[in-house]
């Protein structure tokens, strides 16, 4: 058995597997490959295959479609392991038995033949004596050669000719017959009429009353890919198709499906039937959920076809227009016994219960509890909590301050002496002099109005949001509280191939680690990266420390971010985002220009800080 009979082979065994689950419930590739040697040995009678298979407690329609399926999917025999039957059931016309008279009645159709070819002769040597005048007398009777031929001929039975002819069919049998409107899977011959279309080419076809011209779409010409109709078919040129979908006027065609050199049917399974052929399948398996009975499978007054069922909203809107008098209701005389078949459906919907199987799998043990608490995490609030008390602390010492700073601004502003009584009372005041209470209550608040020493010291003309310092670079660089653990976090890079650093924020990992190791020599060996989860917090530490070396973003210390490249042959400390130190990895998985690299703000777990955890980590440990 070759490799594609073994594939069909499992084809067929997987199809029998699924057929057994959909039926029984069972998937068992033991039983299946049984039944497929049951039926082996049935030899193609159905009521042996049944009469094996009484025993399983199957039912007569799922055995018979059992053996539709092994019979439909059973790999074909070669010609060379065929028997005598079998092949005769294939060739018929090479399987004929041998004509014992096959001798005498070629010699006949020879003797027939040399008569005709005498007479040829004989009306060309007329015809030249015709054109010799003094042979005129002589042309006029016949030669004796050409008189005992014409005896010999003569005497010979006149009905071999005849009996010649008759062995050909009759020309009513030869004619093709003609249909009014094309039939489903039948094959015709056709003409390209068009074959400009990108998307397929137009065929006429003969056989067929009037001009009817179907498609045949791109993928329907030919197996494989094709590139342009015009690569497999031309105008005016003699095609088989076979007719695969009418939808109105729209007819769907298929080269594929036919031998253009015989015109054998290559899909044989999709092939016009008779009405009893489709009332047998359809009572073959009557159990399948669906089965449209044969009854309301064909229309009594035309061709066999299938009766589509309406949907709902279909229904309500034809009820919709024959209640508005568009449509008229013997249009739809099938309208209320759809309505009835529909509610029958919903009533034995409704009866249908359904069981669940609350059975745990083995290999989900102790996982599906989990899965079923369904309601939200429950937040708990601790009332005693350190938490809670410092927040309700701090609420109410803001509270306190605020009532007080409040208290403070009305006690100045009462405190102002001022009779505004007076002018009101002076019928000649002088300008300005007649004021309200409030405007100079609000008058006195604005002149008594301070600012605080520290705000006078840290708010002027020039002033820049941050810490004032008068340190030099050096001063606040050992200011740092890493500072006083240098010399023991470059032993340690030094010592480990992998280190992971935790302190706070500003505490100076950022700036000063990559510092540090290219004042100790690292950056001898090659660059030192540093990645940054944003692209802004890249480019600003960069210029801090280019600020703190003392050179320029671009010479010593660089960065690089998505369509910025701000480094050159001199940079030693390179800040990337870290996605970009991701695509190059990717390009140089073994990180040949990085001495060391550093991983900065990984707790916030991006996606690609994660992906370069591992990349890195298999690189230093194949190294």
């Amino acid at each position: 058995m070759d490799e594609l009979e073994q594939l069909e082979k499992l084809s067929l065994v997987n199809k029998v597997i699924s057929e057994l689950y959909n039926h029984t419930g069972l998937s068992d590739k033991v039983l299946a490959e049984y039944i497929l040697h049951l039926h082996d040995e049935a030899n193609g009678s159905v009521q042996k295959f049944k009469d094996s298979l009484k025993d399983a407690d199957f039912s007569e329609s799922f055995i018979e479609n059992l053996d539709r399926i092994i019979n439909t999917m059973k790999p074909k025999k070669k010609l060379a392991e065929q028997s005598a039957e079998e092949k005769a059931e294939k060739l018929p016309g090479l399987a004929l038995a041998d004509d014992p008279k096959w001798l005498k009645k070629r010699q006949e159709d020879l003797d027939v033949a040399e008569d005709m070819m005498a007479e040829l002769e004989q009306g060309a040597v007329e015809q030249r004596s015709r054109n010799t005048r003094d042979d005129r007398n002589r042309s006029r009777s016949p030669s004796p050669a050409s008189r005992r031929r014409r005896d010999r001929s003569r005497s010979r039975s006149p009905s071999r000719r005849h009996r010649r002819h008759d062995r050909s069919p009759p020309p009513d049998r030869r004619r093709n017959e003609i249909d009014d409107t094309p039939v489903m899977y039948k094959i015709y011959d056709g003409k390209v009429t068009n074959n400009s279309k990108d998307f397929g080419a137009f065929v006429q076809l003969e056989g067929v009353r009037g001009r009817v011209e179907g498609m045949v779409h791109i993928k329907q010409m030919a197996s494989g890919m094709i590139r342009h109709p015009s690569d497999v078919v031309q105008r005016n040129q003699r095609v088989k198709v076979k007719v695969m979908s009418i939808a109105g006027n729209r007819i769907g065609l298929s080269m594929k499906d036919v031998d253009q050199r015989t015109g054998q049917d290559l899909t044989p399974h999709l092939r016009v039937r008779s009405q009893e052929e489709i009332e047998s399948m359809a009572s073959r398996n009557p159990d399948r959920p669906g089965a449209i009975p044969p009854s309301r499978r064909f229309e009594d007054d035309g061709p066999s076809r299938a009766v589509k069922r309406m949907s709902s909203p279909e229904r309500w809107e034809i009820k919709q227009l024959i209640a508005s008098g568009v449509v008229n209701p013997a249009d739809y005389p099938d309208l209320d016994q759809e309505d009835q078949d529909f509610a029958a459906d919903m009533e034995a919907e409704e009866e249908i219960d359904v069981e669940v199987r609350e059975e745990e799998p083995p290999f989900l043990s102790g996982q599906t509890k989990k899965t079923l608490q369904l309601s939200p995490v429950k937040v708990v609030k601790i009332p005693d909590g350190t938490l809670n008390r410092s927040a309700l602390a701090g609420a109410a010492l803001a509270k306190e301050r605020r009532e007080l700073r409040h208290q403070q601004q009305n006690e100045e502003m009462d405190a102002v002496a001022k009779d505004v009584n007076q002018p009101w009372q002076d019928p000649m005041p002088e300008p300005g002099q007649r004021q309200f209470a409030q405007d100079m209550r609000g008058q006195a608040a604005g002149a008594k109005t301070e600012m605080a020493e520290w705000k006078r010291a840290t708010f002027n003309n020039a002033t820049s949001f941050g810490k004032i310092t008068s340190l030099s670079i050096q001063e606040q660089r050992e200011s740092l509280p890493i500072y006083k653990l240098r010399d023991s976090l470059v032993q340690a890079i030094a010592e480990n191939q992998f280190l992971v650093v935790v302190g706070d924020t500003g505490s100076g990992k950022t700036t000063q680690m990559t510092q540090y190791l290219a004042e100790e020599g690292f950056a001898n060996r090659g660059r030192i990266g540093c990645t940054q989860p944003r692209r802004v917090a890249a480019m600003s530490v960069a210029k801090r420390v280019a600020e703190e070396v003392g050179c320029r973003v671009g010479q010593e210390v660089g960065y690089t971010i998505r369509f910025e490249d701000c480094t050159s042959p001199e940079t030693r400390i390179k800040y990337m985002t870290d996605g970009m130190l991701l695509r190059e990895c990717l390009i140089d998985p073994a990180m040949s220009n990085y001495s060391v690299v550093i991983l900065d703000e990984a707790h916030e777990r991006t996606i690609s800080t994660d992906v370069l955890f591992g990349l890195l980590k298999r690189k230093w440990l194949s190294a």
